[in-house]
């Protein structure tokens, strides 16, 4: 097999080729004077089994075009089989039509990524899970549920529970909590605008206990630090914050400087900046990601990287 990645998260990348014990294979990106991308592999890679790795974080127009234009070089230069390792799959938020006149972004990336040449995807927390549907291809879907809650054990929480921030997280909440041993609570908000947030219900006893609130994608924080002010108000003690992919922005960043959250964590499907001012644990996705990718080359079974 061999392994390639664009410029979306090198640093991920580089990680799974130790893990695997071999090294990235050669690409040589630039753009021409009027911004288009252009794309050379520098290797022979007729008849091999290849992964293109590629997270569609900040910017994700480039770096799904970049993904694309490696994706269709891969297979005009007759690669067996393209699997595209998808860390963060993004435009993933509308994968509905729930009002008139709009698209669905997370089947139209599907369309494009098979169109190109991908034969099969390998992702990790989808923001819904529907999603896999979207490809008629074969689609092997991680969770980082198994890093994260290792994490939270070693932590040695007072009186853990799980919350979920929105309805939308109850299932995968309440995985946690049952992966802890812990409580659940869920809480119940109303979105006025892409970036307001405003917590209206907690479902769930919080008051003396620990708040781990669990989530597989934060940009704004409103969501996390709404449910956070909510929690405090009903009692709980620290409050910590668990997300998959933390695309966070500049106001998301001073969001959660003024908010009850006392420490996130996250895991590095998407780069993650240093000296944030606020206190972020970084955990490596890099093995999970890596011993899938080995199964799939050797055909066997990714059923165990689910269990802790």
């Amino acid at each position: 097999m061999k392994l390639f990645t664009g410029n979306a998260n090198p640093a991920l990348a580089k990680k799974i080729a130790d893990y695997l014990g071999i090294t990235l294979g050669q690409v040589e990106i630039n753009h021409f004077p009027d911004g288009e991308i252009g794309l050379k592999i520098k290797e022979n890679i007729r008849g091999q089994d290849v992964f293109a790795i590629q997270s569609t974080c900040r910017p994700p127009n480039e770096n799904l075009m970049e993904l694309l234009i490696m994706i269709d070089a891969m297979r005009r230069a007759s690669a067996a089989r393209i699997t595209a390792v998808i860390p963060f799959y993004g435009y993933a938020r509308q994968d509905r039509k729930d009002q008139p006149r709009v698209p669905i972004t997370a089947k139209l990336v599907a369309n494009l990524l098979v169109a190109a040449g991908t034969n099969r995807l390998l992702t990790m927390d989808l923001h819904a899970q529907q999603i896999q549907g979207f490809f008629d291809i074969p689609v092997d879907h991680l969770y980082a549920s198994p890093i994260i809650v290792k994490h939270l054990r070693e932590m040695n929480l007072k009186s853990p529970v799980v919350v979920a921030p929105d309805v939308g997280g109850v299932k995968a909440a309440y995985a946690y909590s049952q992966m802890l041993g812990c409580g659940l609570a869920i809480i119940a908000k109303q979105r006025r605008s892409a970036n307001d947030v405003e917590a209206l219900t907690l479902v769930g006893e919080v008051n003396g206990c620990t708040a781990v609130m669990v989530d597989d994608l934060t940009t704004t924080c409103g969501t996390l630090c709404a449910a956070a002010s909510l929690l405090k108000q009903n009692g709980a003690g620290k409050i910590y914050g668990a997300v998959t992919h933390a695309t966070i922005t500049d106001m998301g960043l001073e969001r959660l400087k003024k908010s009850a959250i006392s420490e996130l964590v996250v895991t590095d499907t998407v780069p993650i900046k240093d000296d944030l001012g606020f206190p972020i644990t970084v955990l490596s996705v890099s093995e999970l990601l890596g011993e899938a990718i080995r199964r799939i080359n050797d055909n066997q079974s990714v059923t165990s990287l689910f269990r802790l």
